[in-house]
């Protein structure tokens, strides 16, 4: 396994795979490696000749107020996680070269970036679908990888893909589950003893809308009022949002019809989770 830190380097290495003939998978992260990131570099292992994974906390998605300063840094362990998992090349890049002093040209997907997480993160998915453009040229994949747990960010980068014709193949891979159903993420680690506890209620809001869809409920406000009440019983969560969208536009359901993303965002103290699930009706 090598790790690349400066961007010519890995372009001259992009180049010559592409000479060879050689697919490359791609896995974008920001670090602090877990089982889901993992399940996306092993997919990316079978698939292809070469995997890339890139380690690069974007600070042009974090808005003013985030936790961009203490988003965990665990470059040793995210190494030993790649070259286990058989991970080929690292890219890790600094800041200052991936957005220069005089840095002026941003990337904008327009209507997927403005519901759910949009709504409170302004500018959040510009950023997402700028260094994800910045990377694809950088890396030139074959088949890049997103987990679905993030599934706002998997549509805007599909999208963006596509209008922008990026030679790249979109794999979208299932949430990875802790043991009690809480989706895999990096800012887990935030959470104290109680409120990880708590926030077991995330799946638990998410199974309950599973169940009354599949018992014949198809008014959204509905499903929506339920799933608050559940989530309200965990003394330190705030919901930010609860939403069921078009599972493709993510337009807002009054009624639930075809195939739909049940999505939401909540607050455990200063710890944001966001969870989803999809469902047919």
């Amino acid at each position: 396994m090598k790790i690349i830190k400066k961007i010519n380097e890995m372009q001259t290495m992009a180049l010559g795979f592409r000479r060879q003939g050689k697919s490359v998978g791609f896995v974008p992260t920001m670090g602090a490696l877990h089982a889901g990131h993992l399940s996306l570099i092993r997919r990316a292992r079978t698939d292809n000749d070469i995997v890339v994974v890139s380690i690069f906390i974007n600070p042009a998605q974090f808005g003013r107020g985030e936790d961009y300063k203490r988003y965990p840094r665990k470059l040793r362990q995210d190494y030993q996680l790649c070259k286990k998992a058989g991970v080929d090349f690292i890219f890790c890049p600094s800041p200052s070269s991936m957005y220069t002093q005089d840095y002026q040209t941003y990337v904008e997907v327009v209507r997927l970036s403005g519901p759910l997480c949009g709504r409170f993160r302004p500018g959040h998915f510009r950023g997402v679908a700028t260094v994800v453009a910045k990377l694809f040229h950088i890396v030139e994949p074959t088949i890049a990888y997103f987990g679905l747990k993030d599934a706002q960010q998997a549509l805007v980068v599909d999208r963006m893909m596509q209008d922008l014709n990026f030679p790249v193949r979109i794999k979208v891979l299932p949430i990875a589950r802790e043991k009690d159903l809480l989706a895999m993420s990096s800012r887990n680690a935030y959470l104290n003893a109680r409120q990880r506890k708590e926030a077991a209620i995330l799946p638990e809001a998410l199974l309950l809308a599973y169940k009354l869809v599949k018992q014949g409920e198809r008014n959204a406000s509905v499903v929506i009022r339920k799933m608050r009440g559940l989530i309200r019983r965990a003394k330190d969560a705030k919901v930010q949002y609860i939403s069921i969208v078009d599972a493709k536009k993510l337009k807002q359901q009054k009624k639930i019809k075809g195939r739909i993303l049940v999505a939401l965002a909540v607050w455990f103290g200063k710890t944001r989770l966001i969870d989803n699930m999809l469902l047919s009706a």
